[in-house]
């Protein structure tokens, strides 16, 4: 696994990849990109799912956003546009023109779906695992001022355009959801499913025994996070055209 570090959004910004399988990737090959979510979340959490995509011959890569893991910079100064500032400066810098797949936890949810609108064509699947959207407001707002108090008001979340995104998504979409969710309310996550389900071609892995912080439940449990790898790139699934 390489590990590196990235001078981006005024931060040393912490990223690990990881090559294709020896004689497993494309030409260009596919990028995985998996982000992590929020509090005390980081990217060595998803150091599996990073080997589990390499295995299916994908790039893998993952980063510390600033004020987690190993980059510098604090929570509180921390927003989403700059987790789409720092993601995109990884994806732009070590994924070359290729094509892409996104994974998102919980707060990257709403990153996959920035991703994915900057993106465009280039993304074949993204992979979301109880993941989270937020109204439009509550974007540029760091997380220590201001942002608390937006996403605290009931139904903010309902004109998200993260949902926008995800109605426009056209490839391949997992929803992966936990049977006991303490952080996202069950409604939001039915609107991220209906908003996918528009166009996308929509996979949802019920997980009943999981709680919200699926990197960690899903390093505990590695059949389901491969068989949440296979689904992100439609292989044995049944669900649609494999990915890649």
């Amino acid at each position: 696994m390489d590990r590196f570090h990235l001078a981006c959004d005024g931060e040393r910004i912490a990223a690990v990849g990881l090559p294709p399988a020896a004689g497993r990737a494309g030409s260009p090959p596919l990028t995985a990109l998996a982000l992590h979510g929020a509090g005390d979340s980081h990217q060595g959490l998803l150091a599996g799912l990073l080997a589990d995509f390499a295995a299916h011959g994908c790039r893998a890569l993952a980063l510390d956003f600033s004020g987690h893991g190993a980059s510098s910079g604090r929570l509180g100064e921390l927003s989403l546009e700059r987790r789409l500032r720092q993601a995109a400066d990884l994806v732009d810098r070590r994924a070359g023109a290729g094509p892409l797949v996104l994974v998102g936890f919980s707060m990257s949810g709403h990153t996959v779906a920035d991703l994915a609108a900057r993106y465009g064509a280039r993304v074949r699947a993204i992979g979301l695992c109880a993941p989270a959207v937020y109204a439009g407001e509550a974007w540029p707002l760091p997380f220590g001022t201001g942002f608390t108090e937006v996403i605290r008001r009931p139904g903010s979340w309902r004109d998200s355009p993260a949902l926008a995104s995800f109605r426009a998504f056209g490839g391949r979409s997992v929803l992966a959801v936990p049977g006991r969710d303490e952080v996202i309310p069950p409604e939001v996550t039915e609107a991220v499913a209906g908003a996918l389900g528009e166009r996308s071609a929509l996979t949802r892995l019920d997980l009943p025994h999981a709680e919200h912080r699926l990197g960690r439940w899903f390093a505990a449990h590695p059949r389901e996070r491969r068989r949440f790898v296979a689904a992100v790139l439609g292989r044995g699934t049944g669900g649609g055209p494999a990915v890649g």
